[in-house]
């Protein structure tokens, strides 16, 4: 069957995604409760692009898809040394998340755990340790950490 002249072809996204958490949020009106869902998705390439988004919606497809804009809007490029690893160690508070990441030698590997491991995974990093500090579970915070962690990285000169 040909495909219909006002279908537009899905476009293939180039980018890697990764939903960390899905939540359902109310909102109390007159009339009782509305409930809608707040997601939270990593995009990356793998090879130093990455963004976190957030978004909303009246059910999980619409908000994942919204979120998937949103961290797609937010992308930046990480500066990697050697295309494996981080220039240097540096630290970074967002809220009350707290998060160091540390350059590893060739072939160390991903240490990281949580939502830090989803966000260096998708951006590309291949040797690095990475630790969580703050007291937070919270994985939007914990990504966002590891987001400013990233942006505070000084390129190698």
């Amino acid at each position: 069957m040909a495909p219909k002249p006002f279908m537009k072809p899905k476009k293939i996204s180039e980018f890697q995604e990764k939903v960390l958490e899905i939540r359902r949020v109310t909102r109390v009106m007159a009339g009782g409760k509305r409930f809608s869902f707040r997601a939270t998705v990593v995009l990356g390439d793998g090879k130093g692009k990455v963004g976190v988004g957030v978004a909303k919606g009246m059910d999980v497809a619409a908000s994942v898809e919204k979120a998937k804009r949103a961290a797609q809007k937010d992308m930046f490029l990480v500066p990697l040394k050697n295309g494996r690893t981080i220039p240097h160690d540096v630290d970074a508070k967002y809220s009350a998340a707290k998060v160091r990441l540390k350059p590893a030698r060739q072939g160390h590997g991903l240490i990281a755990g949580g939502s830090v491991r989803v966000v260096l995974e998708l951006a590309g990093v291949k040797d690095i340790s990475a630790k969580i500090l703050g007291r937070t579970t919270n994985k939007l915070t914990n990504a966002l950490a590891t987001l400013e962690a990233l942006k505070k990285l000084m390129t190698v000169k």
